[in-house]
């Protein structure tokens, strides 16, 4: 089973497409980076005027601390793709998706900068990662 897991998983990001690529961070990944981020502190900033307005609202103050723990993460996330590591690149979508789904269950809110993200993240972001991925550790 382990075999077969790593083939497909592995085998296909340490071909040699990308044997070309430099480590250096070119401008597409910088840029990624940085749509990324933008989409992040406005999914930050959504939260922040929620607690600010959580007494009109009736939000409890628990709820606050899981979000603004998941949206620390979502930017330490981006943070540990920008010094090139796997864990930064998996846990980015796992954490948007969590942040997505909190407002959802929690607040009936569906939050736009949330699938925006993952559809920059999915689109652009990875157009721009996986080259660089043997650099990644």
């Amino acid at each position: 089973m382990k075999i077969f897991v790593s083939f497909f998983i592995f085998t296909p990001m340490e071909s040699k497409e990308f044997a070309n690529e430099s480590p250096k961070k070119d401008l597409g990944f910088i840029l990624s980076l940085l749509a990324l981020l933008v989409f992040s502190i406005m999914g930050t900033g959504v939260d922040v005027d929620q607690y600010l307005q959580h007494t009109e609202l009736k939000i409890p103050k628990w709820y606050f601390y899981i979000i603004f723990s998941v949206d620390v993460l979502i930017l330490l996330s981006l943070v540990l793709i920008f010094f090139y590591r796997k864990i930064g690149v998996v846990l980015f979508p796992l954490l948007v998706g969590a942040h997505f789904y909190y407002h959802i269950y929690y607040l009936g809110t569906f939050l736009y900068t949330d699938v925006t993200s993952l559809f920059l993240f999915t689109g652009i972001g990875l157009l721009a990662f996986i080259p660089k991925w043997q650099f990644f550790k």
